[in-house]
This record gives C-alpha cells, structure tokens and sequence, in this order.
C-alpha cells in the first residue's frame, strides 16, 4: 500500500512550492515554511523517520543556509561598496561606449560575463555577480534577476571547474559494479575515465539545447520590461544573438572533447567574450535604427522595483574605466586562481573549517547523518568581502561611505534570510529520508522510481525531467547528480539503451533545474531587495526550463 502511493506522496513538498509560490504568488518567506512543514509531515508519519533524523537534517539545512546568506551578504556588499565609491557609474558609461542597446547589453552580462563567473564559481555566484551590476547598468530589477537566473542552464554542468560532472556524477557512479562492467567493455583501465565521455555528450546536449537563450533572455527582456511589451523588438537582434551563443557554445563543445569537464563554460565564456564584445562594438550583426532602451524609470511598474534603490554615486577622484572594473577581474582571478587543482590554493583554503572539532558533525544525534562542515575561506562570500576591502583602498573611499554600504547591506541580508531558513532545510529532509520505519527510499529516489514505472522503454524522454526535478528542489546540479546518476544508469541498462546518453541527460535536465530552483531565485531577488516576488520570476523562467528539458527529450530519443 504504502509502496504504491510513496511517488505521489514525495511530490507534496514541490506541490506546495508550485501552488502557494508560483500559483497564488505568496512571497517564498511565506510559502517555504509550508513546504518544510509538508516534508516533515510526510516524513514523521508516512516514511516513519525519528525525530532525530528529521531534526539532524533541518540542522544540516540551517549549516547550509547560513553559507548561502554569506555568499548572499557578500555579493550585496560588493554592489552598495562599488555604488558608494563610484565604480559602477563609471561601470555604466563604459558599457554605453561598448553598446548602447540593451539587447546587446543583456547578451554580454548575463549570458557571457555570467556563463564566466559560472565556470569559475558556480553555485548560484553568477546571479549574486550579474544581477547587481545589470541593475547598476540601469536595469530594472526584477529584469536584472529573470535574465541572471534564465542563463544558469547551458554553462551550469561545467560550473566550479566542473563540480556538477566530476564531483555530482562521479559520486553518484562510484562504486557501482554495473558502471566498472561497462567501463571493462568499452576497453577502459579506471571507470574514471568515463566522465569525460559523458561530460562531452553533456556538452554536445546543452550546445543544442542552449543555442537560443540568449536570444529568450533578450526576448523576455523586451516582452515584460519594455515599453511596447513586445516580442518582435527582441527577435530583431536574432542574429547578434545566435552569434553571441554561439561565439560560447562552440568551443564550449569543443574544449569538453578535448580538455575534459573542468573548462568548457570557463574557457567558452571567455573566448564568447572576446569575440562578441569587440563585434557589438562595430554593430556587427545588429539591427539599424536607435538602440533599443527601457522607459524612464519613473514610468516602470512598481514591481519592477526592489526594495532598496541603488543610488550611483560619482567617484570623487576622476575614476578611469579599468579601475572601475578591477573588483571584477579581481573576483575573476581569484574565483580561477582558487578553484583550479593546479594552483592548490583551494585544497589550502578548504583545510581551514568551521567547527575546528569535525566529530561534533558526523552521525548528528545517532541519525546516520553527517552535516558538512563550512569551509569559510574558500567560499564564493570570502572572495566577496575580500574584493570590497581591496575596493576601498583601489577607489580611495570615505569611511562614511564604507559605512553606508555596510549598513545598508546589513539590512538587505536580513529580508533574504526568513525563505531560505526554511527552504533548505526542507531540501535536506527530503533528500535525507531513506532508512524510516516504512521501509521506503528516500523520497527523490522514490519519485524517479514512480516515474520510472510508467515511462518504460520511453524513459530517455524523462530523464532530463527526473534531473531538473532534483535540481529544483535541491537547489544544485551537482547534487541533483549524485541523487540520480546511478539510477539513471541502471533504468538505462534495464531497457536496452546507451547508459552513458541517459546519465548526460539527467546532467542536463539537471543544469535546467537551476532556472526554477527556489534557492537561486530567492538568492538573487534578495541581492537587489527584490523579495517576495520569487513566484514571479519563477512563472516566467519556468517556460524556459519546459523548453530546455523538451528539447534534451527529443535529443534523447533520437540518440538512445
């Protein structure tokens, strides 16, 4: 009985999430502690965990939450340092020099400058980086969080240096016996050797799938923000952006086949932006006539508006442009520096944790559940703080001006905290709810083994879903692939298809998630004071997941 009803019972929490966030538009600080309240009431009583186990994962879910408000704090205090000492006036009138159109403006901060930060970073730090600064650029901002939020699908499986494949996957395949046979009869020595297969299948799939973001972003852009809300001003610039996709995707594809998983959106980002900032200068490709711009500002809808209004001030000292864009290549450099394996200034960084005492983490109240320790020094919020304190002595700022920035990001940190204080802890009850007295798995292995059920032999076709899903409500890729990878596979062999196509696509739909993900969405309405209209956002980004997962089940059922 329980068995039989367990997939449509797992899906409570995220019913919650749709009904009251994207559904009844309820502000995520009112509607995430109904779905916490949901997964504990399903876990207490239908999947029979302790007490203990329920509270040891809520624990694990507030460790986790409090590295997300760092990262959070950080980012917001880097914004108001730059706007207080100038840097992101300076900022604006450099990008008017490059293009004056907004389209074109959108395409190169988001989609390249933020595929960027994603390579190197990952875990929603593009948002926290690109939303800010399109708002400083003008933007309104809840603009500035669909269009930072749209692009974190095609770059999102080659993130942090390839976390979501080398980490997610991997973890996810380790120590299976059926992977090591399939490894033995493709001729490999390690099953290792398998991820940068699937990592250049990953890439082949999201070079499809991912050739028109760029130009749904601009679209978006002009439909709901623009002064004629229309669709046609956005396909106008239909060719600048295919080019602009492409100018990324195309090495993207080419560095996973050759380099491996841990460059592809760095090294494709990087050489987008070199090809495409130069050819938007020229108007290579872009419509003739005026640029295209928003309203006044005075003119836009209230909602388009966060909560704390960034004021532009200008720098007391002339400011020269390189200057002004220094905390950013600062962050570049260090995000890299500290993320590749070759430098071993992570692995350094990571050594200093909170708490000193690691036993006091493990097996949390007899539960069987570990909470991770918080690696401080080597998250994306240090890198934050530590660009702001050189952004001060770099733009010579006031003290009164330093404390205006930290004041005002003080308040802002606190109206991000209430969602996410019940958010991620529903995220880690349903992902930790395996070992209750029912009997059953955990509730996401549980719902892709209904689904399972009922796709047979069409399972390629709901694989993506299955990952998008996982990354939804875990509010990340990477582990969106631990949880399915292994299943994936085994569905794959049971029906008779190529496994290595099944687990890239779970790795995809597990990149689209990260459109609708809760998390990243409240992560960054909450940088520019934009909470409580996160069901907002999502209704819009959710009609880019739908055709990014459709798209990758079409490719499924084609190759497999």
């Amino acid at each position: 009985m329980f068995e039989s009803i367990a997939p449509l019972v797992s899906l409570s929490p995220i019913i919650v999430v749709a009904i009251f966030l994207v559904g009844l538009r309820w502000p995520a600080a009112k509607a995430m502690p109904l779905s916490y309240l949901t997964a504990v009431l399903i876990a207490f009583f239908f999947w029979q965990l302790s007490f203990a186990q329920i509270a040891a994962a809520t624990i694990s879910g507030l460790v986790t939450c409090f590295t997300l408000l760092y990262i959070i704090f950080g980012a917001i205090l880097l914004l108001n340092t730059l706007s207080e000492g100038g840097g992101l006036s300076v900022i604006r009138k450099g990008f008017t020099g490059i293009n004056a159109d907004r389209r074109v403006q959108v395409i190169i901060v988001a989609w390249l400058f933020g595929s960027f930060i994603e390579g190197s970073a990952g875990f929603g730090t593009p948002a926290a980086i690109c939303v800010p600064l399109l708002v400083g650029l003008g933007f309104p901002a809840k603009n500035a969080v669909v269009s930072g939020v749209l692009i974190q699908c095609t770059p999102v499986s080659f993130g942090a240096v390839g976390t979501p494949i080398l980490v997610g996957v991997h973890r996810g395949l380790e120590g299976s016996p059926e992977v090591v046979a399939l490894t033995q009869r493709m001729g490999m020595t390690e099953w290792t050797e398998l991820l940068p297969v699937i990592g250049a299948k990953v890439a082949l799939l999201h070079a499809t799938a991912g050739i028109m973001i760029p130009l749904f972003v601009v679209i978006v852009m002009t439909r709901f923000f623009g002064p004629r809300r229309s669709i046609t001003e956005g396909l106008r610039i239909w060719k600048f952006a295919i080019f602009a996709s492409l100018a990324m995707t195309v090495p993207y594809a080419l560095i996973a086949h050759w380099l491996g998983p841990e460059f592809p959106s760095l090294l494709g980002s990087l050489i987008g932006l070199l090809i495409v900032i130069p050819a938007a200068k020229a108007g290579f490709l872009l419509p003739k006539g005026d640029p295209w711009d928003f309203t006044d500002s005075s003119e836009w809808d209230e909602s388009w508006n966060g909560s704390t209004k960034i004021e532009l001030e200008e720098p007391k000292q002339k400011l020269p442009l390189w200057l002004a864009w220094t905390p950013y290549l600062l962050i570049a450099v260090l995000l890299v520096t500290t993320r590749l394996p070759v430098f071993g200034i992570g692995e350094w960084l990571k050594s200093f944790k909170l708490p000193l005492n690691p036993e006091t983490t493990k097996n949390v109240f007899d539960s069987g559940i570990d909470i991770a320790e918080v690696e401080m020094l080597y998250l994306p919020g240090t890198v934050f703080i530590v660009t702001c304190l050189a952004t001060i002595g770099l733009h010579r700022m006031s003290g009164a001006a330093v404390g205006r920035a930290v004041k005002r990001s003080s308040r802002m940190i606190v109206s991000a905290s209430v969602a996410l204080l019940f958010a991620v802890p529903m995220v880690q009850v349903f992902i930790n709810s395996s070992g209750g007295g029912a009997g059953l798995e955990s509730m996401p292995r549980t719902l892709a083994q209904g689904v399972a059920s009922v796709a047979g032999g069409a399972w390629p076709a709901f694989s993506p879903m299955i990952g998008g899903v996982g990354a939804f409500v875990a509010g990340s890729n990477t582990i969106s692939n631990m949880m399915f990878s292994l299943f994936q596979f085994s569905v794959a062999e049971q029906i008779g298809v190529n496994p290595v196509w099944v687990v890239a696509l779970q790795a995809v739909g597990g990149a689209a998630g990260n459109v609708i993900c809760v998390h990243n969405v409240v992560a960054a309405c909450a940088v520019v004071g934009l909470v409580g209209r996160e069901g907002d956002v999502i209704r819009i980004t959710v009609l880019v997941f739908l055709y990014y997962i459709t798209v990758a089940a079409i490719l499924g059922m084609i190759l497999t």
